[in-house]
């Protein structure tokens, strides 16, 4: 069976970085992007199993990644990560189907749980 496909979406380099390292010790495949629009062009020629992003971006938001990932690849899990975490910004992501939601700084271990989850592994 080959790995599940992850995609990273950060404008941090070492949010992808370090998010590439631990999840490919776990047998994932990961790509990381700075921004979303390659990375959405990427998704179209390519799936994934999991996109992570960023909320907070220039140009192309995480909530445009999320609305985009989930009309063209409904069975696609959406993780949002962000520094920005508030009330308003949870709802607004969960209304969007987002599938989970994690303040930054991200722990490692429940992203790991979430992402096992996701895939029903």
């Amino acid at each position: 069976m080959s790995p599940h496909r992850i995609m990273v979406i950060d404008d941090e380099s070492i949010v992808g970085k370090m998010l590439k390292a631990v999840l490919e010790q776990e047998g994932y495949e990961v790509e990381p992007f700075l921004s979303a629009a390659p990375a959405l062009a990427r998704l179209k020629e390519e799936k994934f199993d999991v996109v992570i992003t960023d909320l907070k971006m220039k140009g192309i938001d995480g909530m445009e990644v999320l609305h985009t990932v989930k009309k063209e690849s409904a069975d696609t899990k959406v993780i949002m990560i962000t520094a920005f975490a508030s009330l308003d910004s949870a709802v607004e992501a969960l209304r969007g189907k987002v599938d989970d939601f994690f303040p930054k700084p991200v722990k490692i271990k429940d992203l790991k749980a979430c992402i096992e989850r996701l895939l029903g592994a």
